[in-house]
This record gives structure tokens, C-alpha cells and sequence, in this order.
């Protein structure tokens, strides 16, 4: 994830110095890329040595290395043309009311994608790949975006489990082995089915890769591998829609790269189509 969606996600939580700092960095991130530690210091108030320990609280070993991811950031930043990104009132008509809709969709997916470290994305394909069985784990809505996800990789030929009753999620995970994978998504990371869900997968030993919210969560601490969905529901003021489509976009991303990396991908999707053309044929 980039350095600014950390410091975005963990603001409210920094210390006040802390916070001043991170405050500046997320308004001001092209000019953060001109001015040295001594002159930051001087912008916020704070001392030089309160911004170099920001720097490393991060996780960087000084200043300069917290500029130069800033400025990675700052690359990979990109948004649709003329997009509207803002909250949708009450009064707005049904044009407006589309293209922010349409904009706070495309941001979230956006920003997702972008959210995510290739390396990251690496390593839980590689433990997906050769996992036993998946385990797909999520509640409420995630649990729509969790059954799709399942229905995908049994497209594979993979040994994947969900039931939209997190008892079965429970039952289906009691059973897990080292070798197994549990992808447990939950936006808030807070659904505490989910959280024990996950708990039990990592006490027997399968590998647990969370899709979470940038904040600091429950589920993402139990996961061997962290992944991200970025989504901004109070643009949309209705329950789950931004974070959904950015679920959606994740998995449907793991999946593209899963069809990549599985050499008899092709015949398997091939057979599930001729499986259902056939299906529909014989209900007419």
C-alpha cells in the first residue's frame, strides 16, 4: 500500500505531533518532494527529530526514504478524466446523482488496484495456487463478493468453499490443514464472525489472506497476508456500495492473474461453458 494510504488510514490514531505532520504530507505531497527534514519541521511546527521518527514509525529507515515513497505514490496516482468525486445530497438530480455514483465506483476500483503491492499480490497467488483448499469467508455483503469469488475458483477446478451461513463458514474452517488458504474479506475488518472465522484458520495452520479497509483491524492482524480494498461510503451515503465494487475489482483481479499462472486454466473454463450452454439448451 502506499505511504500516503497509510498515513491516511492511521491519522485519527497518530499522536498529536505525529498528526500534524502526517496532515501536512497528505495536503501537500509535491511539495513535501522540495523541502528537507529541517524544512518540514519548520512548516508543521514540529522539530526535526519529531520528523524523522515520524519517518521511521512509518517504517522507513530516515526522511529521505519516506520522500522517495511519497514520490512513488505520487506516480502512481491516477483518476478517470473529468471525474466528479464528491458526496450525493439530497437534492442533486438523477444526472448528477449518476456521474457521482459512476465516479466514486470508478475511484474506489482505482484506488484498489492501486492500493496493492505487486510483491504482495505475488505471494497470495502463489499460496493460492498451491493450496489443498480455499476457504472463502464474509458476512453480509462481503459474503455476495465472497460466494462470487468462490464460483470463479471452482471455474479453476479449485477445491473452494462458502456458504452465506458464517456457522458453516465456521464448520467448513474447523476442518482446515497447513496447506490450505483462507481468504476472509470484511471491509471494517471488524465482523466478528469473520475475526473468529480467521482466528481458527491461523490455529490450524492455513494460510490467512485478509481483504480488508487500510485501517488498522482485527482480521488484517490475524492474516499471514494483507490485502486491500479502498472505498469512501460516506461519497455514496448508503450502506456497502463503494466497498463492494472495490471487493469485487480485488478478487476479480486475483482471478484474471489465477487464470494466468493455471496452464489448463482454459480448458476448465471452457468445460464450465459447455457445461451450462448444454443446461440451457435442455431447458428450452
Amino acid at each position: 500500500m502506499s505511504v500516503l494510504k497509510i498515513i491516511e488510514a492511521q491519522i485519527e490514531s497518530l499522536a498529536p505531533a505525529d498528526r500534524q505532520i502526517g496532515h501536512f504530507i497528505l495536503a501537500h505531497p509535491d511539495e513535501l518532494l522540495r523541502l528537507s527534514s529541517a524544512s518540514l519541521a519548520e512548516k508543521t511546527g514540529r522539530s526535526q527529530s519529531s520528523v524523522v521518527k515520524f519517518a521511521q514509525k512509518l517504517g522507513f529507515s530516515g526522511y529521505q526514504d519516506m520522500k522517495l515513497a511519497v514520490s512513488k505514490a505520487q506516480a502512481r496516482e491516477w483518476r478517470a478524466p473529468g471525474a466528479l468525486h464528491s458526496t450525493i445530497e439530497l437534492g442533486d438530480s438523477h444526472a448528477t446523482i449518476a456521474q457521482k455514483l459512476l465516479s466514486s465506483k470508478m475511484h474506489a476500483m482505482q484506488e484498489t488496484i492501486a492500493a496493492n503491492d505487486e510483491a504482495v499480490i505475488g505471494r497470495a497467488l502463489d499460496r493460492t495456487m498451491s493450496a489443498e483448499r480455499i476457504h472463502v469467508a464474509g458476512v453480509g455483503a462481503s459474503s455476495l463478493v465472497a460466494r462470487d469469488f468462490c464460483y470463479k475458483l471452482q471455474k479453476l477446478g479449485r477445491y473452494a468453499l462458502h456458504d452465506s451461513d458464517s456457522h458453516v463458514q465456521m464448520a467448513n474452517v474447523s476442518a482446515a490443514r497447513s496447506g490450505d488458504v483462507l481468504f476472509a474479506l470484511s471491509y471494517s475488518g471488524a465482523s466478528i464472525e469473520t475475526v473468529r472465522i480467521a482466528e481458527l484458520a491461523r490455529a490450524r495452520e492455513a494460510t490467512v489472506i485478509s481483504l480488508t479497509g487500510p485501517k488498522q483491524n482485527a482480521v488484517a492482524r490475524v492474516a499471514d497476508i494483507n490485502l486491500y480494498t479502498i472505498a469512501d461510503e460516506e461519497k455514496v451515503r448508503s450502506s456497502a456500495i463503494t466497498a463492494r465494487d472495490a471487493q469485487l475489482m480485488l478478487t476479480d483481479f486475483l482471478f484474471i492473474l489465477l487464470l494466468q499462472r493455471q496452464d489448463d486454466a482454459g480448458d476448465y473454463i471452457a468445460n464450465s461453458g459447455e457445461a451450462v450452454t448444454a443446461l440451457k439448451l435442455h431447458e428450452k
